[in-house]
């Protein structure tokens, strides 16, 4: 049996999580892994000037995902 607790902070660490983990699995042997969410990126300063950047760029410009991949592919073939 697996549960997953997912916490937007260490704070939000609380004895009734604690309480509940012991309810569920009672005298059961667990492992508890605790994980930094490696799915948030931490944007440095460049990174957010580029984005705020492109935020002013003119969006009639724009590619769809389809232009962009036709554009991949035609390019890998004439290569």
């Amino acid at each position: 049996m697996q549960t997953t607790y997912h916490l937007l902070s260490a704070q939000e660490l609380s004895t009734e999580i604690l309480d509940s983990i012991k309810a569920k699995f009672k005298s059961k042997p667990i492992t508890i892994i605790v994980k930094e969410n490696e799915d948030e990126i931490e944007l440095s300063t460049e990174m957010k000037s580029i984005l705020n950047d492109r935020l002013k760029e003119d969006e009639a410009t724009y590619l769809t995902l389809n232009e962009s991949t036709d554009r991949l592919k035609t390019s890998i073939f004439i290569s």
